[in-house]
């Protein structure tokens, strides 16, 4: 699991120094705790096997509340110290402007790809989301968080 450090959103030091002069020290412990929501999804990105992927909407059904947009909006906020990259489009094109560092991690856990046709612009590989879905099954952990 991610240590609660690692948890904590990138705030710039001049936002930092802001809302320590604005509303205290305290303000910045407030401000930089992770959102219930969003801490449900990276622990749920987190349990995805190398290898597989959920899709955003995949994950908002599993946790039984919010939409793929919300959860695409806390991976995207939040996402960077969990596996991003086993959290996809339902159609298994790869994160725009993420595309290569992605692709790096699918070759590298051996995640099924769809190889691009040769009309498609760059010639990006999909996910071929039949073989590499996972259903949430085999977590170990007994139930959903």
């Amino acid at each position: 699991m991610r240590s609660e450090e690692s948890r904590k959103p990138t705030v710039p030091a001049s936002a930092e120094a802001s809302v320590d002069a604005i509303a205290g020290a305290g303000a910045e412990d407030e401000a930089a705790r992770l959102p219930d929501y969003a801490e449900r999804v990276l622990d749920v990105a987190e349990l995805i096997p190398p290898g597989r992927v959920m899709t955003y909407g995949d994950i908002a059904e599993w946790l039984g509340e919010g939409g793929p947009r919300q959860v695409g909006r806390a991976m995207a906020l939040y996402g960077g110290a969990v596996p991003w990259w086993r959290v996809v489009r339902s159609d298994g094109v790869l994160l725009p402007g993420h595309e290569l560092s992605a692709l790096d991690h699918y070759r590298e856990e051996g995640t099924p790809l769809r190889e691009a046709a040769r009309s498609a612009e760059g010639h990006v590989p999909r996910l071929d989301m039949k073989r590499a879905r996972w259903d949430g099954a085999d977590t170990g952990e007994g139930a959903h968080i």
